[in-house]
């Protein structure tokens, strides 16, 4: 049965006491989801084809299959509405599913706001994130077809964290290369990596060709999300009975996180709550799809009771679909991977070394730029500095600390907060808690302590950047 636990905390405060409520809303097992949303028959017009890199021509399932398991290529070109989770899948996300959905009394009082928020809490998982809702779905999809290892890159470690997790359950081996910057400033995301039995290299590294040619330019480059993803393709595609998995941006890993959506609606049915606004933190996109698109199905089906206003937020440090084009270009930096249309800032981007390493992706999904770019979507980008500052408030109301990423829409949340205590409109904010913030103390020591940058990407790097781009599209006949 769904629990709506309440609790009154006698707490000090202004001087004076008062009450303040705690209310968790719980679904039980029996109320988990048993399928997943798929976006692609609900967009407002189909998405442009992935193009072969070689040809310019669209890709084949075929094409994918030296990446990708066929049942994850079958998923990611798939037009069935709704996808069945496999019992294997249920029965690992037993462990930490459903999860709570929490309203932040402690935070509207701080803000004086009479908006009423509520956060979807992804990082009660073993990984401490969102990123586990897929990576056991591919896990047990590559296990099921023989595979015996599995290559990944990691931005922030989360992703490398929840796909060592997962391989640990069907017994797969596991190859990660995180990006080296982060790989720094997070040790115990590698130790956590190590401990469920993965292998963790810095990107880039010597491990690959295309990683040697990198170090050979510049041995002090801090790496990127684009550089790691051609290290692990390069691996992967030289590998025997080895296969490449990717934590966010594709359609197989947007539809497996729909299960945070799916079981945030349940909740607030149970309140008789639905959202005004949704907001999450974007770095491909996976996360935010993840509670955004089920409430977007409601709105497209015509059975939400309202419209809502769906929020990405960004760095400024890297802000791919707030002042990206929307354009064809490759996700990763040597150019291996399909060419798919996205809003991106050229995969030659290399971003500054910003805490949140899991935002700092040249592009992001397409599903969710196809959104943006029908108005659907809104985006917004913010810098580390207001970003931490926004999470230093929500642990000091809510007394849990967000990864750098998960502060993003926090800061968000509390700027839609701060406009309804303006106008005194009693809205509904829904946001994506995606990952606690415990494995980061160093980000938050650098911030307590003043040493982080308020870093903007310059516009005109980024009109570089794109430029670039379209010239080498366009002298391989492929228009941008």
């Amino acid at each position: 049965m769904s629990k709506i636990e309440e609790k009154e905390t006698f707490i000090y405060k202004y001087d004076h006491f008062s009450y303040t409520m705690n209310k968790k809303i719980y679904l039980d097992e029996s109320e988990m989801p048993r399928e997943w949303y798929n976006i692609l028959p609900d967009l407002p017009e189909p998405l442009p084809p992935p193009l072969n890199p070689a040809t310019g021509k669209p890709i084949s399932p075929k094409d994918l299959e030296p990446i990708f398991s066929k049942e994850l290529i079958r998923q990611e070109m798939s037009q069935e509405r709704f996808i069945p989770i496999p019992n294997e899948v249920l029965e690992v996300y037993r462990i930490w599913r459903p999860t709570p959905l929490i309203r932040a009394y402690r935070l509207e009082r701080a803000l004086k706001t009479p908006a009423r928020i509520y956060y979807k809490h992804e990082g009660v998982s073993p990984p401490g994130s969102h990123k586990p809702n897929t990576a056991v779905a591919q896990a047990y999809y590559n296990f099921r077809e023989g595979v015996e290892r599995l290559v990944t890159e990691t931005g922030a470690g989360q992703w490398g964290s929840a796909l060592s997790f997962a391989t640990m359950f069907f017994g797969l081996k596991l190859t990660v290369y995180f990006v080296k910057i982060s790989y720094m400033q997070k040790p115990y995301r590698v130790a956590l990596m190590r401990a469920w039995g993965a292998e963790v290299v810095p990107s880039p590294s010597n491990k690959t060709k295309y990683g040697r040619s990198i170090l050979e330019k510049d041995p002090n480059n801090p790496g990127s999300l684009g550089i790691a993803i051609s290290e692990a393709l390069e691996d992967a595609t030289s590998h025997e009975n080895t296969k490449y998995c990717l934590g966010s941006v594709l359609n197989h890993v947007c539809l497996h996180q729909t299960i945070v959506g799916l079981e945030a609606i349940r909740q607030l049915e149970l309140l008789n709550e639905f959202p005004d606004v949704v907001i999450g933190c974007i770095g491909g996109g996976s996360n935010y799809a993840g509670i955004s698109y089920p409430f977007y199905y409601l709105v497209k089906a015509g059975k939400a009771p309202k419209k809502i206003r769906f929020i990405a937020v960004e760095p400024t440090a890297c802000p791919s679909m707030t002042k990206g084009v929307y354009m064809y270009d490759y996700g990763d930096t040597a150019g291996l991977t399909p060419l798919i249309k996205m809003h991106t800032l050229g995969h030659n981007f290399v971003p500054p070394p910003i805490h949140a390493g899991g935002l700092r992706y040249h592009g992001k999904a397409p599903s969710m730029c196809l959104l943006k770019k029908a108005g659907i979507y809104e985006s917004i980008a913010y810098n580390q500095v207001e970003v931490f500052e926004a999470a230093r408030l929500f642990a000091q109301t809510e007394g849990i600390i967000p990864a750098p990423e998960t502060a993003h829409a926090i800061k968000a949340v509390i700027d839609e907060a701060i406009k309804c205590k303006q106008t005194g409109e009693e809205k509904v904010i829904l946001f994506n808690f995606s990952g606690h913030g415990l494995l980061d103390l160093a980000a938050y020591q650098d911030f307590l302590d003043g040493k982080l940058q308020a870093y903007e990407h310059p516009i005109e790097e980024i009109q570089k950047s794109i430029e670039r781009i379209k010239r080498l599209l366009l002298e391989r006949g492929i228009t941008p």
